[in-house]
């Protein structure tokens, strides 16, 4: 059912209103109380028959109330002093009093006979809204404010597809099947959760399932105080997208793995190479650059192309220091820069190569700051950007975005890079032990990477441990032969400081300077 007022559309099936065509956002009780109104609008409506249907029954401040009529006075373009929609009539209650047009949904519309939608080619994805467990209703509203800021931090990752709230909100206090919701909303994966108060702590409940198969991809719980209601909302958003973002990228990897060969999109060719981007071995690179190579045939222009691209011919420039790799990882992070300014981890990645490669450390560091006024948690810009500062002599600054990508994604495969800034900062400001620990850390993380074994090398000659450390050096020749320290000098720009305590440790740790 449409019911239509002044330029006003409300869809009382899929919970939209809209002006003028325009989709507008309305908190979900704000919904429900517009909608009772103009069901009711040939007469009064007290604030008992309110709390009643919209709130249930639940014991509602005066302040809540006011705050729920005031927004859906201001959604309708009125306010308290026009009335012009909504009309208050003093000790006796409200009343709608717009000229209300009503109009059954076209057949095609119907939810019984209407298609379910294809599925996007990029993975794609709904946050349902967060149950209240709690026995205060006010939670209820802040569970919504999570939900919605999710869903916001969510839509700004450029490779994945997410569900409006409109949408997803439509299954607010109803039971669920997780399969048909991902086929109602043509989604690949759903987020569902719960929030529960009690005293002064609260605690969410979050998991990630694939829609089709019910198969839980994901699941934490954060348990937090009370006392500052909005920084721990925040708090939770982050937390939960820095999680979700690198396990659906993993989930995608291994669902393009089991696709046919034949059915290849740019996408599809780009997470192909993905297993081997990130190794920083020229044997992985070579098998992953013809995949990104035919991704740009498909779609000229790809910005996660020419972006894993340029890391790829990065680390070839790293072990074989041939002009061409340099040119070309250069290249493609320009090239990346072109299409993908509103993709976190496109800037991240561009940022990193066009500082190390370029050693235009002034783009760089801007792009990162882009990258993370987009998406705070993305664990590329924050590890990467980590490194470069840290190798500048920016310790504080490379400490916290390093412990916040551990924080956002611990299990993350790329941790290994924020471990090695660790190491960096904590072995220049001479916290041997710390340093040490970072760099086991890193080697755990990414074993056959020869870099984490230099820097944990250079943490254990400071500690002391010669023979640990010369044990590490030669792990890090017979994984790169052709390395020395003025090889790898040569790829990065590191302050002078820097430059002279890390060769004091590696000629401790006996790696050759060549």
């Amino acid at each position: 059912m449409l019911l239509q007022f002044e330029d006003f559309s409300l869809d009382m099936r899929r919970r939209e209103l809209r002006r003028e065509g325009d989709l507008l956002t309305l908190e979900p009780k704000v919904f429900d109380l517009l909608v009772f109104l103009i069901e009711n609008r040939d007469r009064v409506v007290t604030r008992d028959e309110l709390i009643t249907h919209v709130w249930n029954g639940r014991i509602v401040s005066e302040s809540a109330l006011a705050t729920c009529i005031n927004a859906s006075r201001s959604a309708l373009n009125d306010s308290g002093e026009q009335q012009r929609l909504i009309k208050t009539l003093p000790r006796k209650g409200i009343r709608f009093v717009g000229d209300v047009r009503q109009q059954v949904a076209p057949a095609a519309e119907l939810p019984h006979e209407a298609e379910p939608p294809a599925l996007p080619d990029k993975p794609s994805i709904a946050v349902l809204p967060f149950q209240n467990l709690s026995s205060d209703p006010e939670q209820e509203y802040f569970a919504d404010g999570v939900v919605e800021d999710i869903i916001a931090a969510l839509s700004r990752i450029s490779w994945l597809f997410v569900i409006a709230r409109n949408s997803s909100f439509v299954y607010k206090g109803k039971a669920v099947d997780i399969k048909r919701v991902g086929s109602e909303l043509g989604v690949r994966y759903v987020l569902e959760g719960s929030v529960r108060r009690s005293g002064s702590r609260i605690r969410i409940a979050a998991q990630l399932v694939e829609a089709e198969s019910g198969r839980h991809l994901w699941a934490d719980r954060y348990d937090r105080s009370y006392s500052d209601i909005f920084d721990l909302q925040d708090e939770i958003t982050t937390s939960v997208i820095g999680a979700i973002e690198p396990n659906l990228r993993k989930v995608e990897v291994e669902r393009v793995r089991r696709k046919r060969p034949d059915n290849l999109g740019a996408y599809d060719l780009v997470l192909r190479a993905l297993p081997h981007t990130y190794s920083h071995r020229a044997e992985d690179a070579d098998a992953a650059i013809p995949y990104l190579l035919k991704a740009l045939e498909l779609e000229p222009g790809y910005p996660a192309a020419h972006a894993s691209l340029a890391w790829c011919y990065h680390f070839l420039y790293r072990l074989g220091l041939r002009p061409q790799d340099r040119t070309r990882a250069i290249e493609h992070a320009r090239a990346a820069l072109t299409g993908g300014t509103d993709d976190a981890t496109t800037l991240g990645i561009s940022g990193f190569v066009i500082s190390m490669d370029e050693r235009d450390y002034a783009t760089g560091l801007d792009l990162f700051d882009r990258a993370l006024s987009l998406s705070s948690s993305n664990v590329f810009a924050l590890s990467c950007s980590a490194l470069i500062l840290s190798m500048m002599g920016r310790f504080d600054a490379a400490i916290e975005r390093a412990q916040h990508a551990l924080r956002f994604s611990p299990f993350d495969s790329l941790n290994y890079l924020s471990y090695n800034a660790l190491v960096v900062c904590h072995l220049c400001s001479g916290r041997y032990a710390d340093a040490r620990e970072a760099g086991r850390r890193s080697v755990q993380i990414n074993p056959r990477f020869s870099v984490c074994h230099v820097f944990l090398a250079a943490a254990l000659a400071m500690c002391g441990r010669v023979d640990e450390a010369k044990a590490q050096a030669e792990r890090a020749l017979t994984l790169e032969p052709t390395f020395t320290v003025n090889r790898f000098l040569a790829t990065a720009g590191f302050d002078a400081r820097v430059f002279d305590k890390l060769s004091d440790a590696w000629a401790i740790a006996g790696l050759p300077f060549g």
